[in-house]
């Protein structure tokens, strides 16, 4: 009877000491990034979004999709340690876009806490 009682009070302490942890969290630098203004003649601009995992738990980027096909998202595909740093390279191509000012999202799915995050882009492409 002592063993049964012990045995079930270890489980317990196990899976409370495992329920405790902190699942993986993202944590972005910022949301939003405005280019500015800048010419039909260089069309392509890129921005680098930095995040951070302040879980406790390894955090996976799923998947990053852009809302149209001038955005092109590319992301750190290993799992992020806790407390280290992933990022996200966001390139928009105006070639063949009409002047003027866009804002376009990535949407970010991962295992973490919050499992949807949008970022933005925007600009104005000149003449």
């Amino acid at each position: 009877m002592k063993k049964l009682v012990m045995i079930t009070m270890m489980l317990m302490c196990g899976l409370t000491a495992a329920l405790a942890q902190k699942p993986a969290e993202i944590k972005f630098d910022k949301l939003t990034h405005d280019f500015g203004t800048f010419s039909e003649k260089n069309p392509v601009v890129t921005y680098t979004f930095t995040y951070t995992n302040v879980g406790e738990q390894p955090l996976i980027i799923n998947q990053a999709v852009a809302s149209c096909g001038c955005t092109v998202p590319e992301y750190t595909k290993s799992p992020i340690k806790p407390g280290e740093q992933g990022q996200i390279k966001v390139t928009y191509n105006g070639t063949g876009k009409f002047p003027g000012h866009f804002k376009k999202s990535i949407t970010i799915r991962t295992n973490g806490v919050v499992e949807m995050t949008r970022l933005y882009i925007e600009g104005e492409m000149t003449e």
